[in-house]
């Protein structure tokens, strides 16, 4: 077997075990429980909760894979309706099926990645925007509760920006791998059953 080759498998079986991983030890759909409601917090609660995690990483994936002015134009809608959703959140505004939403998200931008056909323009943004809003109102109505109200806010504003810059590498990457394009496909089919999985678990199962 070639080297190239042999680092090739290896790498995909390292990224396979690592999310078969995380999975385990991190309960779906849980989200930080830390205490002090500062940066920390705020940093934590996309990162931990396992759903806002992937849904974060496909943003980048889908930007780059559209590529051009994409690449941040769309984690920047992303973003800046997040925020307006933690705004709702913050002032009170109670919407139903936060969790739907977010579950969501998670399996149709897995489906996104897996079918691997550029979606529209507008479509892109609109679902996007649409996500967005409830990642953030769910961040949102976690704040009255907490003592720095900035500080958790730039927390998870910075979380979100790191993780989708994660699927940009990680998409970047691919591009030079000989099987790459395969490789992100198996890995949006992986998000979609996982984005399905907490969809029952936190709707169907309640």
């Amino acid at each position: 077997m070639m080297p190239h080759k042999s680092r090739v498998i290896d790498l995909h079986l390292a990224v396979e075990d690592s999310i078969m991983g995380i999975s385990i030890t991190i309960p779906v759909a849980s989200h930080a429980q830390l205490h002090g409601g500062g940066f920390e917090a705020g940093f934590y609660h996309p990162v931990l909760g396992f759903d806002h995690l992937l849904a974060m990483v496909c943003v980048g994936i889908i930007a780059t894979l559209l590529g051009g002015r994409c690449v941040y134009t769309v984690p920047l809608t992303f973003v800046v309706v997040m925020f307006i959703g933690a705004l709702t959140g913050f002032y009170g505004i109670t919407f139903f099926g936060d969790e739907v939403g977010i579950a969501l998200s998670v399996f149709v931008l897995g489906i996104a990645i897996f079918k691997k056909e550029t979606l529209p323009l507008l479509l892109t943004f609109s679902l996007v925007g649409f996500f967005a809003f409830f990642h953030g109102h769910a961040h949102g109505i976690e704040i009255p509760r907490l003592a720095n109200i900035s500080a958790y806010t730039s927390g998870f504003m910075l979380a979100t920006v790191l993780l989708h810059l994660v699927g940009i590498i990680l998409t970047i990457m691919s591009f030079r791998l000989k099987n790459g394009a395969l490789y992100m496909r198996y890995l949006g089919l992986a998000i979609a059953l996982i984005g399905l999985s907490i969809f029952i678990q936190n709707v169907m199962l309640r």
